[in-house]
């Protein structure tokens, strides 16, 4: 007699649900699993794609020395005052230049007057001949010009006295004007010429005095 086959029913659903459990325990496990291995992939290429380079990185602050000095420089109380004491410096050393302008000039014109009226020159004479000449040379050294010995025109070493005594006096007046017109620090060979002319006129009356 066949055994009549057991169908399914109450007593077997405890079983039933074991085996569903274990079932989810092991998708979850699956899933755990998975998460962990995206979340280890992902580290490591973050870890990669950070890795510290060899390259340098810019320096920022290369490039605003230049401005920050341009700046500071007009900008800054202490250099502002600074450029106020550059420039009455600047002012105070060609006032004394035209000073000296113009004494060499009135020198000359003295000069003339005492020649014209006696013909000759005395001790004290001499003595403005010497400081014409002191001054000039050190105005030809502010225009730019050097302390060397100054040739004198061929054409003037023949002329009489008197002639080279106003002569002085002309062009005295003229280096007058152009220091006066001349902003100092200024190479101005105008200057430099006129004062070598003067200051050879001068050596040769000197020289004369001195016969």
């Amino acid at each position: 007699m066949l055994e009549r086959p057991r169908t399914f029913g109450y007593h077997y659903w405890p079983e039933a649900m074991n085996l569903k459990l274990f079932s989810s325990k092991v998708v979850y496990l699956h899933v755990i699993t998975l998460i962990g291995i995206f979340v280890l992939s992902c580290g490591y290429a973050y870890s990669q794609g950070t890795k510290p380079s060899n390259t340098p990185l810019p320096d920022a602050t290369k490039g605003r020395d230049n401005d920050d000095d341009i700046s500071n420089e007009y900008g800054s109380p202490l250099n502002e005052m600074r450029m106020k004491m550059r420039l009455k410096d600047e002012r105070k050393k060609y006032d004394e230049n035209v000073a000296r302008a113009r004494e060499v000039s009135e020198l000359a014109a003295q000069l003339r007057q005492i020649y014209d009226a006696r013909k000759t020159f005395d001790t004290e004479d001499g003595k403005r001949l010497e400081r014409l000449e002191k001054l000039t040379k050190r105005i030809r050294n502010e225009a730019g010009g050097s302390d060397t010995d100054t040739d004198l025109d061929p054409k003037e070493s023949s002329s009489a006295l008197e002639e080279v005594i106003d002569k002085v006096a002309d062009l005295a007046g003229d280096l007058k004007k152009l220091v006066e017109n001349t902003p100092r620090q200024v190479v101005n060979a105008a200057v430099i010429n006129q004062a070598n002319k003067i200051i050879g006129l001068v050596q040769r009356v000197r020289g004369d005095k001195k016969r």
